[in-house]
């Protein structure tokens, strides 16, 4: 039976030919396009917004169940490294910028968006790192300080 990776891309702006074009080159096959538009008003009782889809989640295919976002957990897990590390938030955002990180919008991260991930950061902190990749990541700490 075969096998089938997929890819989110996020498009911010009018989609480029050259990105179709970089895409299918690598092989990818292009199964859904959404579409969206700004309505007047207020959203139905019950909607389900991106707000409340939690940093690193994204809603399955089947829109059953949350999912975990690979470049958004990729993310999550940068932005906690650097914090364990104890550097300061103008490090962590330099750092995921300079590496093309980005916020749900697009936007290049600020420390104030950094901030306020620390609370998402105490959510995924157990699933990010297990109790052995802790005590791995405190051993090595521990010999660069030592």
């Amino acid at each position: 039976m075969a096998y089938f990776e997929r890819m989110r891309d996020v498009i911010h702006g009018p989609l480029r030919q050259d990105l179709l074009r970089q895409r299918t080159d690598a092989g990818w096959q292009i199964v859904s396009i959404e579409w969206r538009r700004e309505l007047p008003g207020n959203a139905p009782e019950g909607a389900i917004d991106t707000e409340d889809v939690p940093y690193g989640l994204r809603l399955s295919d089947d829109c059953q169940r949350l999912e975990i976002d690979p470049q958004e957990n990729a993310t999550l897990v940068q932005m906690m490294e650097l914090l364990v590390q104890d550097f300061p938030f103008s490090a962590v955002v330099s750092d995921l910028n300079e590496k093309g990180f980005r916020t749900r919008d697009g936007k290049r991260w600020t420390p104030v968006s950094v901030f306020n991930m620390l609370p998402r950061l105490i959510d995924v902190g157990p699933r990010i790192f297990s109790t052995e990749e802790w005590d791995r990541r405190r051993e090595h700490f521990a010999a660069k300080v030592g």
